[in-house]
């Protein structure tokens, strides 16, 4: 295993301060001054080459020549979760088909039976039938907040970061380690993920990106109460992109594990009831959404989302014409996903729109 992950990290790190294409910077510079995005950093992959560069479209922001500027991965926080669980799987650590409260308890839920039905497979595939949050998960309210389930599990697409908080737990029970040491265990330190905590660092006080509104108003960098498998992780593009070609290439996974994260398991229909034209094309796996595109083939992705912090990736497949290509991007901006379109179509070249785009942005009618 040590070797395969020399040949993954040594690619990045000998990249990584190249000069990007002028072609993908000076139009993703266009992208997001056009979107009114303060801050957007990107690495793309296509084969054995990697881009990771930061773009500013206001004077008050100097992106860093060195790329470091850490950004809240929001949900993106929830795929290295599902590498976690997938790899203590392997190990025998954990049954993903085994209901967690054997491993934790469920005292916060109303209905204990459906409680009792929640497994790591389950949580992993967003079909809990639980709600995304029972209460503000920064809140003092949080920790004690009765959680009641929209339907019963294994039912239906429903995204929800609390079932993610739930299998936390059942995961710190079973290791007797907090979120932080185990990520750095299993992910941050064999990857070389320097810059990546689910917790505040020291040098998050320099490097951390302050988050944007809409109407350009600062409101800097955030913080959390606790670190929350759903949503807290901070990180760089470049420290992502290591997670993302260890997670496509199956390092430290059985290929059992690796390819059971990528089969679309359910359709995401993700407004229960109020089915979209977008939702035919996409699907979740175990912790990664996939999309059943017309040229590309299955893109798997996940979007992060924290309000003024917002993100995404893409991987999509190698084929007999193209290399595998892996894109992510973090933006400080309320407005970071209004991009999906226009950046999927300069990096990938896809004529045909990304269903994704309009799953993540546009609201049910």
């Amino acid at each position: 295993m040590v070797s395969i992950l020399k040949y993954i990290i040594l690619p990045v790190w000998t990249v990584l301060f190249f000069s990007p294409s002028l072609t993908f910077r000076d139009e993703t510079y266009r992208i997001a001054a056009e979107a009114g995005i303060p801050l957007l950093q990107v690495a793309y992959r296509e084969g054995d080459s990697l881009t990771v560069f930061e773009v500013s479209t206001v004077p008050e922001i100097c992106p860093r020549a060195d790329c470091f500027t850490v950004f809240q991965a929001a949900s993106l926080s929830k795929p290295v979760m599902a590498y976690i669980i997938m790899k203590m799987a392997d190990r025998g650590e954990i049954d993903p088909d085994t209901p967690l409260i054997c491993y934790t308890q469920a005292n916060r839920f109303t209905d204990r039976e459906l409680a009792g039905r929640l497994t790591a497979r389950i949580v992993l595939s967003q079909t809990s039938g639980l709600p995304n949050w029972a209460a503000s998960p920064g809140s003092s309210d949080w920790p004690d907040a009765p959680i009641s389930f929209l339907f019963r599990p294994d039912s239906a697409f429903s995204y929800s970061g609390e079932a993610f908080a739930f299998l936390q737990r059942a995961v710190e029970s079973i290791k007797g380690k907090g979120l932080e040491e185990i990520a750095r265990e299993e992910v941050f330190i064999p990857l070389g993920m320097h810059a990546s905590s689910y917790e505040w660092l020291c040098k998050y006080d320099t490097l951390a990106a302050d988050g944007y509104t809409r109407e350009g108003e600062n409101r800097g960098p955030g913080s959390f109460p606790r670190a929350n498998a759903a949503y807290t992780l901070r990180t760089t593009a470049g420290d992502y992109m290591k997670f993302l070609i260890a997670l496509n290439e199956g390092a430290g996974l059985s290929r059992q594990s690796r390819d059971a994260m990528f089969f679309p398991r359910v359709n995401a229909v993700r407004y229960p009831g109020h089915p979209r034209d977008c939702d035919r094309h996409v699907f979740w796996g175990l912790g990664l959404g996939i999309e059943k595109h017309g040229t590309l083939g299955e893109v798997v992705f996940h979007w992060g989302d924290n309000g003024r912090f917002k993100s995404l990736f893409l991987i999509v497949p190698k084929s007999n014409s193209t290399p595998g290509r892996i894109l992510v991007y973090f933006t400080n901006s309320e407005a970071g996903h209004d991009i999906i379109k226009p950046l999927s179509f300069l990096f990938l070249g896809n004529e045909e729109p990304l269903a994704i785009h309009d799953w993540v942005l546009q609201q049910y009618k």
